[in-house]
């Protein structure tokens, strides 16, 4: 019975975006990338605060040459991921009353993916470098894969999968 239920507020929420027009769908859909935007801004934030502090501790000097460049490589994707994570926020200011709403949630959209890959490695490589000083090397860098790995199966196959099992439930219904 909770199946069927399900299916028939599956159509009607189907039907009622269908009905949706498309000025009132791309702002819904711009309101929705501006929320999460805000959350992925927030996290690349202080996680790039955190590893420009890093350089400014006592033992910085110690790194050798395989942590610095871990080091410089992260600050720089952390730098590039805070970049593409904010400019949806600049298209906005900068495009607004221009009537491109649309060609704006699509760049926002491209913009946010290519802002979470770059999350996810900036990320990856803060574990990398953490890990590196308290673990051995390969272990180290086993674990930091495990977590590059993690959010690719999470932020990518995840929803991928996902998106195939709707498009089979669609063709089959």
């Amino acid at each position: 019975m909770g199946e069927i239920s399900r299916t028939a507020a599956g159509q009607r929420d189907s039907e009622k975006v269908a009905r949706e027009e498309a000025h009132e769908r791309a702002n819904r859909r711009w309101a929705e990338i501006l929320q999460e935007t805000r959350v992925a801004q927030t996290g690349v934030q202080i996680l790039f605060g955190f590893l420009l502090s890093v350089a400014f501790t006592p033992n910085f000097g110690d790194l050798g040459a395989f942590d610095t460049t871990v080091y410089v490589a992260t600050v720089l994707l952390g730098a590039a991921a805070t970049g593409v994570l904010i400019a949806p926020v600049s298209l906005h200011r900068l495009l607004t009353g221009q009537r491109l709403k649309d060609d704006l949630v699509r760049t926002a959209g491209r913009l946010m993916v290519t802002g979470l890959v770059l999350l996810a490695l900036t990320i990856s490589g803060t574990v990398l470098l953490i890990l590196h000083v308290v673990l051995p090397n390969l272990l180290a860098e086993i674990l930091a894969g495990l977590i590059l790995l993690w959010f690719a199966l999470c932020w990518y196959a995840l929803p991928m999968l996902l998106k195939r099992r709707s498009a089979r439930h669609q063709t089959a219904g």
